[in-house]
């Protein structure tokens, strides 16, 4: 599984108005929501769950990057949604430096492997420099996930 397979147009916020990682996971989630992707009687319980991850250690790896995730019994499939902040996103990460891009995704509980799996398909593609700089420089959604599609499968 793929960034592509998770995500859509829809899906990618390209600009994000969060100014730390907790309100960039409620933007996510509420993202999620108006796709369709959660019900909106979930978003507490999958902020929770998310944003209790996130408190154990930070997913702020470096280069501008954060990747918000979790396992939910309240989803069937993997879910996801990608932000980009223009002005940068405190994430506490770890190397002390804004986050521009930020990938939530979700996993149905108890698919640790595909847990796994994504997270390290994620994280390889976007420490790509020449991926993250077309991200950045992309004039909308649209041609966000079309450099996505692009390099997804690379």
């Amino acid at each position: 599984m793929n960034l592509a397979d998770i995500l859509s147009p829809k899906q990618i916020i390209t600009d994000l108005q969060a100014a730390n990682r907790w309100e960039a996971i409620d933007e996510l989630i509420r993202n999620l929501v108006d796709c369709d992707k959660i019900k909106p009687e979930h978003v507490e319980q999958i902020a929770a769950v998310v944003k209790k991850r996130e408190a154990s250690m930070s997913t702020g790896i470096g280069f501008g990057i954060g990747i918000p995730h979790a396992s939910t019994d309240l989803i069937a499939e993997v879910v996801g949604s990608l932000g980009r902040s223009r002005q940068g996103v405190n994430f506490d990460a770890l190397d002390n430096q804004p986050v521009n891009l930020v990938m939530l995704f979700l996993v149905p509980q108890g698919q640790f492997q595909k847990h796994l799996h994504t997270l390290a398909n994620i994280a390889k593609l976007l420490h790509k420099k020449e991926f993250r700089q077309a991200l950045e420089q992309a004039s909308d959604a649209q041609a966000m996930y079309q450099i996505i599609r692009d390099n997804s499968g690379k």
